[in-house]
């Protein structure tokens, strides 16, 4: 913390509403200089308002909000830069036909006398911000080449680029591995020691302990908690977001039987599997460890025909499959939950409904016509189940919380009745209680035989909810043994060095160099 008593801003009984919802009630937050301030809280608690107010996307209804002790009022977003606060959303900004370097200085281009953008400022100025970030990427490589987790950093360098006095980050490491939210945190600590006032919302509550200075926790619209700079555990933070003691974070059932259901043998493809190998067992989770890069991704697009084998066999209880495209992996009972669900998992102009039936229309089509109301039935029933909000069904996807935006996804592969289901990240950005809905379900479907193959950059996760885990290197899986083997500093060493111990690139576009190292459903839900 900073010696600095004095506020660089603050929020003064800030309060917002929208049509039936009283967003921010009363908000009082104290954001000092030189401080990482944790803003937590369940989807739909108010942080995303708040951070739109202190960013200039929109005006508090009441309340005030003071800079360095002045009340100011913030116009709009261009107003909150001209003032200091350089905001990364959840949802990406970047433009993916620019390049890196158009990115990081979009809206701020250097121009040269003639009023001509300066490329040579533009491309050695973006050099010297990500070597600032210890990422070997070029300012010139077009953004949409990049994989979701290198985008996240392009952001993030475009705030680092301003010089902001205030970086609200939300959700920064969603899309990170290990070691990238290591080197992350690195770069925050060196930021806070310079002065910079950091506002830090994330899902990610083992992270939050590791890295802020003091929090301030919502729930319904108000604050529930302030620590200031008193020690805060994750048992704490979760009681004060969902209002009661929440004990067991990782509720996970061994179901696991010895039968095999599902082998990949040799698996290649040109997106990068080389080579995997390993078998899924009946009522089993298997993890795949890795790092951000490492082919885990990979490996779940090649087994649902997203990619095309080049080698390799796929088996399906002990006969061979052939699976060239998505509908015959869905046709021979694979479910993909995918990693990013926003741009890969949603139809966000339909509702729930449309969502959910999607994978599987010809269970409600009746000679050759959809059956409207068979397709309202089996999604009311899964809905109730899941406990996707009401809401689902009188608007578009795109206005549901993270939460319930991957349990419609969840649903459609119940609705599919698919027997092996890949989650690909499958808490990635959605809060604690939605996050314990999803474990519950991992072991109702365990429990009922189905196999599910998880992949998770977040270790705890993965060594708690998995019974064996496949580390993963370069598209090639180096051992398989059982969760209860490994530790957290285990599955990071197993995941990022060869053999020999040589550390490896995370990925070949962007090196990190880090400074150290449905009942079914009813029943998951209760």
């Amino acid at each position: 913390m900073s010696a600095n008593d004095s506020p660089l801003w603050e929020f003064v009984n800030i309060s917002k509403a929208y049509p039936g919802v009283l967003a921010n009630d009363k908000v009082c937050i104290r954001l000092m200089p030189g401080s990482i301030h944790g803003l937590l809280g369940e989807n739909g608690c108010g942080k995303s308002t708040m951070i739109k107010t202190l960013s200039g996307v929109q005006q508090p209804d009441s309340g005030q909000i003071l800079h360095k002790g002045q009340e100011v009022r913030i116009a709009d977003p261009d107003d909150a830069r001209r003032r200091g606060v350089a905001t990364v959303f959840q949802e990406f900004s970047i433009v993916p036909t620019l390049s890196v370097g158009e990115n990081i200085f979009l809206g701020n281009m250097p121009r040269n006398r003639l009023g001509l953008i300066d490329w040579k400022t533009v491309n050695d100025a973006s050099a010297r911000v990500l070597k600032k970030l210890d990422i070997e990427l070029s300012p010139e490589t077009i953004t949409g080449t990049l994989s979701v987790g290198e985008q996240q950093l392009v952001e993030i360098a475009k705030a680092v680029a301003m010089d902001a006095e205030m970086v609200i980050l939300d959700e920064p490491t969603a899309a990170l591995g290990e070691h990238e939210i290591e080197q992350l945190h690195v770069l925050l600590r060196k930021m806070r020691a310079q002065g910079t006032s950091i506002l830090y919302v994330s899902h990610r509550l083992d992270e939050v302990e590791r890295i802020v200075d003091e929090v301030t926790i919502l729930r319904s619209g108000k604050v529930v908690r302030e620590s200031g700079e008193t020690e805060i555990n994750v048992s704490e933070i979760v009681a004060a977001m969902v209002g009661e003691d929440v004990s067991e974070h990782y509720p996970k059932e061994n179901n696991s039987v010895d039968a095999v259901v599902f082998e990949c043998q040799n698996l290649r493809t040109r997106s990068g599997v080389n080579g995997a190998s390993f078998d899924l067992r009946k009522g089993e989770v298997l993890g795949l460890g890795g790092v951000l890069g490492s082919g885990r991704t990979e490996i779940a697009h090649a087994i649902f025909g997203v990619d095309k084998l080049t080698d390799g066999a796929l088996l399906l209880n002990g006969k061979n499959i052939e699976i060239k495209n998505e509908m015959q992996a869905i046709n021979a009972g694979f479910a993909l939950v995918p990693e990013n669900r926003k741009y890969d998992g949603l139809f966000f102009n339909f509702r729930a409904s449309g969502n959910i039936t999607a994978a599987a229309l010809p269970r409600i089509a009746r000679r050759g016509f959809l059956d409207l109301a068979a397709e309202a039935k089996g999604t009311e029933r899964l809905m109730n189940e899941l406990e996707i909000s009401p809401q689902a069904e009188k608007k578009t996807v795109n206005f549901l919380s993270g939460g319930n935006q991957q349990k419609v996804v969840i649903a459609r592969w119940l609705f599919s009745e698919a027997n092996i289901l890949i989650f690909d990240e499958p808490t990635q950005g959605i809060d604690i209680g939605a996050k314990i809905a999803v474990y519950k379900l991992m072991n109702a479907l365990t429990r009922a035989g189905k196999s599910i193959i998880l992949i998770s950059s977040d270790h705890d996760e993965l060594l708690a909810m998995s019974d064996r885990i496949a580390v993963v290197q370069h598209g090639h899986i180096n051992r398989v043994v059982g969760a209860g083997e490994l530790s957290h500093d285990d599955l990071v060493r197993a995941s990022s060095h060869d053999d020999a111990g040589e550390a490896r690139p995370a990925t070949a576009t962007a090196r990190i160099q880090t400074n150290s190292n449905e009942s079914l459903a009813a029943e998951a839900i209760q």
